[in-house]
């Protein structure tokens, strides 16, 4: 199954605003999704994918570093599976 990264202008301003090595991080995970599957990136070590609880429930989030995290869900389309980024920010699960 094909996996694709997506993300609108609300998360490019969230990178645009990001240290330079996250925004790095971040392109790498999202290459890695489509290029080897979201399976086999959940088992590289580093970015610990895990489900969320409580008010984030239904997201799943991704390390890019000690503090950045992607907040992102995922979507079955016909072409294929989609990660949809809902944002990328520091550590907050409260919010």
């Amino acid at each position: 199954m094909r996996w694709r990264v997506l993300w609108g202008l609300k998360v490019e301003k969230m990178l645009d605003r990001l240290p330079r090595h996250i925004v790095g991080a971040f392109f790498d995970w999202a290459r890695a999704v489509e290029s080897d599957g979201m399976e086999a990136t959940r088992k590289l070590p580093g970015y610990h994918d895990e489900k969320l609880q409580g008010s984030l429930a239904g997201l799943r989030s991704v390390r890019l570093g000690k503090a950045y995290r992607v907040f992102y869900f995922e979507v079955m389309t016909s072409a294929g599976k989609v990660a949809q980024i809902e944002k990328v920010s520091k550590h907050e699960y409260t919010k």
